[in-house]
């Protein structure tokens, strides 16, 4: 399991429209990756399961997947700490 943590950047959070490009990306990986803020995850290709973690501007979450996920996981950490 590979797992790095990342801090949201978005004005919003990670709430519609930051939350719907975020998704998008990360189904568009093609692997299970899971987003995680303090007790509660999320299927990170999921909008609804990523807006239900209410992740506001300077919350940390972790993203994590399978050893195989490692590239798609350091690319959508990149775009939840650029997000604007």
């Amino acid at each position: 399991m590979y797992s790095k943590q990342a801090t949201v950047a978005a004005k919003l959070g990670l709430h519609a429209r930051p939350a719907a490009a975020f998704s998008r990306a990360a189904a568009q990986t093609g692997k299970d990756i899971t987003i995680s803020l303090g007790e509660n995850s999320a299927d990170a290709a999921s909008l609804l399961e990523v807006m239900t973690l209410g992740a506001n501007c300077g919350d940390v979450v972790t993203l994590s997947g399978a050893e195989d996920a490692i590239a798609a996981i350091d690319e959508l950490v990149d775009f939840i700490e650029n997000q604007e």
